[in-house]
C-alpha cells in the first residue's frame, strides 16, 4: 500500500474560555501520488488540519503516522527536521521575507538541512527557472506580483524535494486568472512519489483534485474520490 500519512481519532481543542473542539476525532489515509482538496467553510477546520498534518501544531489526542511512523509531538528537533526534508508548505499570504530576494528566500530554506550555499544557489536558480521566474531572482517580494510571489512560495516549499506540499488557500488572495495559473502550476507538481493536500473554498479547482474531502464542523464528512 502506498499509504503515507494515516490520521487515528485526531481530535483539536483550543482551550479559552469556553473549549473549542475544532476538530473531532478524524480518520484519514493519505496515499502518495494523489492531489487532495479540503473545502469547507471558515472555521470548518481545514487549517487546522493542515498545521497539524505540518507538524506545525500538535494535536489535543489522536495520532498522526507517517509511513506507519507514529510521530511523538514531545520530540520538537527531530519533527522540526522532518518537516524541513520532508514537508514544503505554501501559504495563501505568500510569508516571505521581505528583506531577501526571491533567489535567497528559496535556497535558504535548503541551508537550515546542512545542504551547501553554491548547492543550494544553484537548486534554488532551475526551480525558479521551472515556476517561469528566470528573469526575477534578484527582485524583493515588494517588487512582485502576486502572483510571482506564490510561484516564490511554491519553489520555495520544493527546494528540498518534498513528499508532502500542504497549501493552505494557495489562490485565496489571487485574480481568477492567476488562481488558473498558481493552480495548474501546483497539480502539475504531483507525482507518485509525492501527495498533495490543498485548503480552498474554490469548488472549481477541489473539483479537479484527486479526492475531495467535504470538511463539516470538524470532521470530513464526505468524499468524492477519483482514482
Amino acid at each position: 500500500m502506498n499509504n503515507f500519512i494515516e490520521l487515528s481519532n485526531l481530535t483539536k481543542t483550543f482551550v479559552a474560555k469556553k473549549d473549542v473542539k475544532v476538530l473531532k476525532q478524524i480518520n484519514f489515509k493519505f496515499k502518495l501520488g494523489k492531489i487532495y482538496s479540503l473545502m469547507g467553510p471558515s472555521g470548518s477546520g481545514k487549517s487546522t488540519l493542515l498545521n497539524l498534518i505540518s507538524l506545525i501544531d500538535r494535536p489535543s489526542s489522536g495520532l498522526i503516522k507517517f509511513q506507519n511512523q507514529q510521530i511523538d509531538f514531545n520530540k520538537n528537533k527531530e519533527n522540526d527536521l522532518f518537516r524541513a526534508n520532508n514537508i514544503g508548505i505554501v501559504y495563501q499570504q505568500d510569508n516571505l521575507l521581505t528583506d531577501f530576494t526571491a533567489l535567497e528566500n528559496v535556497y535558504l530554506s535548503s541551508l537550515a538541512i546542512g545542504i551547501k550555499k553554491d548547492d543550494a544557489k544553484k537548486k534554488a536558480k532551475y526551480i525558479l527557472k521551472t515556476v517561469g521566474l528566470s528573469h526575477r531572482l534578484d527582485h524583493y517580494p515588494n517588487e512582485l506580483s502576486g502572483g510571482e510571489k506564490q510561484r516564490v512560495s511554491i519553489a520555495r516549499a520544493l527546494i528540498n524535494e518534498p513528499k508532502i506540499i500542504l497549501a493552505d488557500e494557495p489562490t485565496g488572495s489571487l485574480d481568477k486568472k492567476t488562481s488558473k495559473e498558481i493552480f495548474t502550476l501546483l497539480k502539475k507538481l504531483r507525482n507518485s512519489k509525492r501527495l498533495i493536500i490543498f485548503a480552498t473554498h474554490n469548488r472549481f479547482f477541489a473539483n479537479k483534485s484527486d479526492c475531495l474531502l467535504e470538511m463539516v464542523d470538524g470532521n470530513i464528512k464526505s468524499t468524492n474520490v477519483r482514482v
